[in-house]
């Protein structure tokens, strides 16, 4: 406004209508930029404050809501829902306040997608029911025509079994916080059911011998496909590791291919994290190792998704998720920090930028990613994804240690054995002794 000569006061507090108890929301129209041939394509901008956060964001799609990144007290990121006219989506809000750190980030971008469609569907989150919702459910798992003979979501790919079930999962649980509020208890009540346990649910419980029901989830998808995990290229190792050129570049992908971390525990890692030395203080590991524990208020947003009980005391981490740490991880290592970290770092993180104006902040996910993929196109691998590596990782311990999934779920810090024998548990076609036992089946000599 002021260079379009249309400076005003920036208004007070008291100017401005309050939309909830906390938050107020103005908006900068940019029209007179336009009209002046100022930014001709500006969009509006809006300024949200309240007791908590304080954030400028930009309004993109008439008619259209949106998921919006908000830094709440403490400096923890947080994700909400509000329409292009900065109002905010007060039911959804409350609902995503109560979620965890990155549990708002996945329920906000699914929740909104559900929100979107029933503004296309003309319906409300407190009219819908669960026919309605069981439409959608079908909408985006599979590309079928639905409101007015248009395919929901055609320009992406429709939701796979695990997306689907994360979906239900998010729907389920925002329909029954609506209900606490007043709104829709009907909807509440269809979808609070219960089934019984079976044989796989009371070996994973704890006391599930005396259990005798289960919540259910009508949403859900009944049998979750198992697909076999996307493995890197043959040899993407030793070839991106020939292309990089930066220490840091060749420590993330050793660290990727020998510890099976995920990128986001990777990128979250403080130097205090890493027990590189044999009997460490910790005392739960005689071995070299790394803890992966999950922080909030990482400054790169990086955050483990699991979310195990730790502690630091005296400058030593203990708990989370132990992962062993191998000699070529320990050599890129000691590679890294004494060639490439800045001495003059205070955030204590492991992995940071080289290049730009943030030189020394924590390095991100997303700057993982995209090394990875511009690396694979120059070794000529195509794009490479960081979490195929963990795949990797679990697939060659259970060949060397004869399918012992105990042994790989332990190795890659997941939750539960049989996880692990449902998506890295396949018979491999090329082994000898996989023909050799069709050859006795069929009696044939083997």
């Amino acid at each position: 406004r002021r260079a379009a000569g249309q400076h005003q006061p920036f208004p007070s507090r008291r100017a401005v209508p309050r939309l909830n108890r906390r938050t107020h929301v103005v908006c900068v129209s940019s029209s007179g930029l336009r009209d002046r041939g100022l930014g001709s394509r500006l969009p509006d901008m809006y300024l949200a404050w309240g007791g908590d956060s304080l954030n400028w964001f930009v309004a993109t799609g008439l008619g259209d809501v949106r998921v919006q990144r908000v830094t709440r007290k403490g400096r923890r990121t947080a994700y909400t829902i509000v329409g292009t006219d900065g109002r905010l989506d007060v039911m959804a809000d409350r609902f995503l306040r109560q979620c965890s750190g990155g549990t708002d980030r996945t329920y906000a971008y699914l929740l909104v997608d559900h929100l979107r469609w029933l503004d296309v569907s003309g319906l409300s989150t407190g009219s819908v029911c669960l026919a309605d919702l069981r439409r959608y459910m079908g909408s985006v798992g599979a590309e079928v025509s639905g409101v007015h003979g248009v395919v929901w979501r055609p320009d992406r790919k429709p939701y796979g079994p695990a997306s689907l079930k994360t979906a239900a999962a998010c729907l389920k649980s925002f329909y029954v916080f609506q209900a606490t509020q007043g709104v829709n208890q009907s909807l509440a009540d269809e979808l609070d059911r219960t089934r019984l346990p079976t044989t796989a649910d009371r070996r994973r419980m704890f006391l599930g011998h005396v259990s005798k029901e289960l919540q259910a989830n009508p949403l859900a998808p009944s049998r979750p496909y198992r697909r076999h995990p996307k493995l890197p290229p043959e040899g993407a190792r030793a070839a991106l590791l020939e292309v990089l050129t930066s220490a840091r570049d060749r420590m993330v992908v050793t660290w990727l291919a020998d510890s099976g971390v995920r990128v986001g525990a990777l990128c979250g890692l403080h130097l205090v994290d890493l027990h590189l030395r044999e009997g460490a203080a910790c005392g739960e590991c005689r071995a070299a190792h790394l803890h992966v524990v999950h922080r909030d208020l990482n400054p790169n947003q990086a955050r483990a998704k699991v979310k195990k009980p730790w502690d630091q005391r005296a400058g030593v981490v203990s708990g989370g998720v132990i992962h062993y740490v191998s000699p070529a991880m320990i050599h890129t290592y000691f590679d890294y920090m004494t060639t490439e970290y800045p001495p003059t770092i205070r955030h204590g993180m492991l992995l940071v930028r080289q290049h730009g104006r943030s030189v020394g902040e924590p390095l991100s996910t997303d700057a993982v990613r995209s090394m990875l993929e511009r690396a694979g196109v120059r070794a000529g691998l195509g794009k490479v994804l960081p979490h195929s590596f963990r795949h990797q990782f679990a697939t060659s311990v259970l060949d060397a240690s004869g399918g012992n999934s105990v042994i790989a779920r332990d190795a890659g810090g997941w939750a539960s054995a049989s996880t692990v024998e449902q998506i890295y548990g396949h018979a491999d076609l090329r082994d000898p002794s996989f023909r050799s036992a069709l050859a006795t089946v069929w009696g044939e000599p083997s």
